[in-house]
């Protein structure tokens, strides 16, 4: 080229390099947190580098163009710097629920209610669903005579039930499976507790402790293996649910599925215990 074309280039603003490349692993800013992710597209627009982000887990609506500022390399010290901002953050929940009741903590109490409430009437009971596809009407004496049944969670799982609600249904996340410590972990680990518990005034041994927590364990087991599939799962989580059972045939679903659909079962079980033979005392011996 000639001097004053040389001039000219050198004159001219280097050409912005791209950071990530397409289909590259990365950590992308949404909101206040870091997130999974993965480049789909990296491309210069407007004379900026820009990527099209899909978040792991997310449905593809949320997929969006990002530049330099929102994404990161997935490296050791990016993954720690995303564990610190969701330890900030939790910190962050924690003080203003110890900060008093006002009127954002109440909204967010009262959006909890509805929520929780959502969640254990979106299903009715499979048996009284089943009497409604058949035409079957429930006589007044039958519907009078079933036992109301409440389980009351403490007010640290009603907080799990909101947030497994919110990363479901509206950050379209799923949980990932098989989970770490499966309902089959969580209901063994119960029952050898039992065995370790102190003698009660009643006199009743380690054995018998054990043996009567491993029954209700069994139970709670066979209700969430039933129930899973029609009355525990959001639609989002479905096609996920099917591959799970198309991979594992061998399996039952507790062997897989972990505490945050354990903790869904619990919410519908007086509902679904309505509808059992139990008598009013052994439901008291149940619950």
């Amino acid at each position: 080229p000639s001097r004053s074309t040389a001039y000219f280039l050198a004159k001219m603003p280097p050409k912005p390099q791209l950071k990530f490349s397409d289909g590259e692993k990365v950590l992308c800013f949404h909101g206040p947190l870091l997130y999974e992710a993965k480049c789909l597209k990296a491309e210069v627009r407007d004379k900026a580098p820009k990527y099209l982000i899909h978040y792991n887990g997310w449905n593809k609506s949320w997929d969006e163009w990002v530049d330099d500022t929102r994404a990161l390399k997935f490296t050791e010290a990016n993954l720690k710097k995303q564990k610190e901002l969701q330890q900030q953050q939790n910190s962050t929940m924690r003080k203003k629920r110890r900060s008093g009741p006002d009127r954002s903590v109440v909204d967010k109490q009262d959006k909890s209610k509805r929520i929780i409430g959502a969640v254990e009437t979106s299903i009715e009971p499979a048996r009284k669903r089943r009497k409604l596809e058949q035409g079957q009407v429930e006589s007044e004496e039958s519907y009078v005579n079933h036992i109301e049944v409440k389980v009351t969670l403490p007010d640290v799982l009603k907080h799990c039930i909101v947030d497994d609600w919110d990363l479901v249904v509206r950050q379209k996340q799923l949980v990932e499976l098989p989970a770490k410590s499966t309902v089959e972990n969580i209901l063994d680990d119960f029952v050898h507790s039992r065995s370790r518990g102190s003698s009660s005034a009643a006199g009743s041994t380690a054995s018998d402790r054990e043996a009567a927590a491993a029954e209700v364990c069994d139970g709670i087991r066979e209700y969430f293996n039933v129930l899973l599939g029609t009355q525990l799962l959001y639609k989002f989580e479905r096609p996920q649910y099917a591959e799970l059972v198309q991979k594992h045939p061998e399996k039952a679903m507790s062997q897989i599925y972990g505490p945050e659909h354990l903790l869904r079962l619990f919410v519908r079980l007086g509902s679904v215990l309505a509808y059992t033979p139990l008598d009013a005392g052994s439901m008291s011996i149940l619950l």
